[in-house]
């Protein structure tokens, strides 16, 4: 994505603010790129991509015209879905808590919905009971040792005797088809990809009757950043091709000699969406406290980073008024809130004038789905398109926020 001065100063003034560009074009090579990786281990595999990191509309469009899926963790997500027109057999539920209307609607379309808790057992023995024409297809979310320090509260203990009995249950309904089989683990470090992959390999040995249609590895991987970010982590930044490598050749050399070989799903958020947005936010004021340097933007860091990781994103500063620009040493960019922890940016070094305009990239994560209503509505969405744009999400308004509110008290 190639910015200048004039184009960021015409959509500013044409959204009367600050706001998102998104980069579908660098999505679509995101998600090719990502897929090709998998494929030339284990050409079975499929991406769902995970609602929940970024659920523009637009995104989860191109998912689906790149022939993805769709993983959603709760009925608001699966509407999304609808409302685009996916295929409800293209739509994989997840998560620990399930609205029953839509596990009803998924289930009996065609989609998978990955039981995570014993409570929900119930109510899928009821569903088969109910409707024995049809064979219910449904996943089991899987937890078990991945060597990450950590103990994830998803999923069901396959150590336990309660798990072999919950199978038992679900089979002897005689219509009720363990499809497939997904984990979830929060860690993105590639040191725990092929113990996943063993995992679910040593599942299907050890408790399924037969091989399900397809395992799923589930989300976790690091996307696309610039040096400048790689180097605040505390970790190598793996590529793709290395994921694949752990997982889907491990995978492939398990099921070589399989008179069947399940799909491979994998799940990937921040991977496909970190870097295709950027925040552009004008700035407000510079001001200098007891030697210290402050310039406000109109923006937060709610906008940009809302799980508060306090890493400098890459960012470059644009303007127009290139003769009356100061220059500056160790500048803290501050957000409009009134919380003394917001700030965009920690130590720029450059020229700097109030009305210049930042652009703060890799910022596709969790961004627009975590930002809170506070103080401030949200800000417009733009798709860039090779220079072509277009507004995906309009900026919000005060009627927006407050129209579940009651006034005439």
């Amino acid at each position: 994505m190639e910015l200048n001065i004039s184009q960021l100063r015409e959509i500013e003034r044409e959204q009367e603010g600050s706001f998102y560009l998104l980069d579908t074009q660098q999505f679509v090579q995101n998600f090719n790129e990502l897929l090709a990786a998998f494929r030339h281990f284990y050409p079975d595999t499929q991406i769902a991509y995970s609602y929940k990191t970024n659920y523009t509309p637009r995104i989860c469009q191109l998912v689906d015209q790149l022939g993805g899926y769709a993983e959603v963790v709760s009925d608001m997500e699966y509407e999304i879905a609808r409302r685009l027109g996916i295929s409800t057999s293209k739509v994989h539920f997840n998560g620990p808590y399930k609205n029953s209307a839509a596990v009803k609607e998924i289930i009996l379309g065609g989609g998978i919905v990955n039981l995570d808790d014993y409570i929900e057992v119930p109510a899928i023995l009821e569903l088969a009971k109910s409707h024995p024409e049809k064979q219910i297809q449904i996943g089991i979310r899987c937890n078990f040792k991945i060597n990450d320090r950590t103990t994830s509260r998803f999923g069901f203990d396959v150590t336990k005797q309660a798990f072999q009995e919950m199978l038992q249950t679900l089979r002897a309904a005689g219509n009720i088809t363990i499809a497939g089989i997904q984990c979830h683990f929060a860690s993105r470090s590639l040191d725990t990809w092929q113990p996943r992959a063993n995992g679910l390999c040593k599942l299907v040995d050890d408790v399924c009757d037969e091989t399900p249609d397809h395992i799923d590895l589930g989300g976790g991987m690091y996307g696309k950043m610039k040096d400048s970010l790689k180097m605040q982590f505390n970790t190598r930044i793996p590529t793709y091709e290395e994921y694949a490598q752990k997982a889907a050749a491990f995978i492939a050399d398990h099921f070589q000699n399989a008179k069947k070989r399940p799909t491979l799903f994998i799940e990937p958020g921040s991977a496909l969406v970190g870097d295709v947005m950027r925040f552009a936010a004008p700035v407000v004021s510079i001001k200098d406290i007891r030697g210290k340097a402050f310039a406000t933007l109109l923006g937060s860091v709610y906008n940009i980073n809302p799980t508060l990781n306090r890493k400098n994103p890459p960012i470059t500063v644009y303007s127009d008024a290139l003769s009356a620009r100061t220059e500056y040493e160790n500048l803290d960019f501050g957000g409009y809130t009134c919380i003394e922890s917001d700030y965009l940016y920690k130590g720029y070094n450059g020229p700097l004038a109030v009305g210049d305009i930042v652009v703060f990239e890799n910022v596709g994560s969790y961004s627009v789905v975590l930002k809170p209503p506070f103080i401030l509505p949200n800000f417009p969405i733009i798709e860039w398109d090779n220079g072509h744009t277009s507004v995906v999400k309009r900026k919000e308004s005060f009627d927006d926020l407050f129209h579940t509110y009651k006034f005439d008290f």
